[in-house]
């Protein structure tokens, strides 16, 4: 996923449209010399629709589109006729995406499944034509609705990717490279913060023919839940997922290009803090720890390692080296399998 073409926010202007206006017409067939009303019913305005597209991952079409607007219905007809509907405005978004009023933040809408539909602003209705308004003491009505105003709103769309498993870490934890490990993706790999500017999604097989979405998330710093760094346009894409790997490495690379013993235990803190800064329910979603790294850690460095931190367990891993991979991958499996229970408080 290219970084120009994944876009996760937008706000656009949408109009549905208006209804078409009931008429007043007569009949006027031969012989009929005094004929009734038989004004039709203007048409439905055009509705503004969300639909879900699991082949889509971006709002990228629309980042482009900023006045969005429906059909407006036509005018009745003689003889009865309705107005023709106007045309209804159907945007495709990814599945995942959070449809909010741009001046309230109400949420409107939460497209969360393929091909979902959901109308996000209605299409006025149109007008009922004179026909309507006969009675027994008026039996020539020369009056007919006009058709209602659509609606007119500025909305944001915010995109929260769907994954099964999140990699969250500081920059550099090694989160790109595990995922280039265990599935086909290929994010950006390189010895530097902030190598990964967009999440990326990986298909991760397991074994008997078992899958899982894994997503790489960019790097957290310390306040990030405030919006520093690359801040909270990235920590909403967690809220999704099932099940959070929090990815520290066992050492850290010094100035002089030697390796120093991470303070394990004071970034799972920060981790954790972050979090919960940024939204507390996620503190309650099933997490583990993956110690990274451990190829460029000396061997009685790792055999030291915690088997757990502030009680949460800990798998020992070398993406570059595949060590811990598959122990890793069934631990995650079997947290997926299980049903999420809010975790104690560390």
């Amino acid at each position: 996923m290219a970084e120009t073409n994944f876009v996760d926010y937008v706000k656009i202007y949408c109009t549905s449209g208006n209804g078409g206006a009931g008429v007043v017409s007569w009949r006027r067939e031969k012989h009929v010399p005094l004929g009734g009303p038989a004004g039709g019913d203007g048409g439905r305005g055009g509705h503004i629709i969300l639909r879900g597209n699991a082949q889509q991952w971006t709002l990228l079409d629309l980042k482009y589109r900023k006045f969005i607007k429906a059909e407006h219905g036509q005018p009745g007809q003689s003889s009865k006729k309705q107005g023709r509907g106007g045309a209804d405005e159907v945007l495709e978004v990814p599945v995942g995406v959070i449809a909010k009023d741009a001046e309230t933040d109400q949420v409107l809408a939460e497209i969360t499944e393929d091909g979902q539909e959901v109308i996000l602003l209605q299409g006025g209705r149109g007008g009922l034509g004179n026909w309507h308004f006969r009675t027994s003491t008026n039996q020539s009505p020369d009056y007919a609705q006009p058709g209602e105003p659509g609606q007119e709103r500025a909305i944001v769309l915010e995109l929260k990717l769907l994954a099964d498993v999140g990699l969250v870490g500081l920059p550099n934890a090694g989160k790109s490279t595990l995922l280039s490990v265990v599935s086909a993706a290929k994010p950006e790999i390189a010895d530097y913060p902030f190598t990964t500017l967009v999440p990326n999604l990986g298909l991760v097989r397991y074994r008997d023919g078992g899958s899982f979405v894994m997503a790489d998330i960019p790097g957290i710093i310390e306040g990030a839940s405030q919006g520093k760094g690359l801040g909270t346009r990235f920590l909403r894409h967690i809220e999704r997922n099932a099940v959070l790997l929090l990815l520290i490495p066992i050492v850290e690379p010094t100035a002089e290009g030697l390796t120093t013993p991470t303070d394990i235990e004071a970034q799972y803190a920060l981790l954790r803090a972050e979090l919960e800064a940024y939204d507390p329910w996620l503190l309650h979603k099933p997490h583990l720890v993956a110690l990274t790294k451990a190829d460029l850690a000396q061997p009685d460095l790792v055999a030291r390692l915690p088997t757990e931190v502030a009680g949460t367990p800990t798998v020992v891993i070398s993406a570059v080296a595949n060590q811990g991979i598959d122990r890793l991958l069934d631990r995650l499996w079997a947290l997926l399998q299980t049903e999420a229970a809010p975790l104690s408080e560390k």
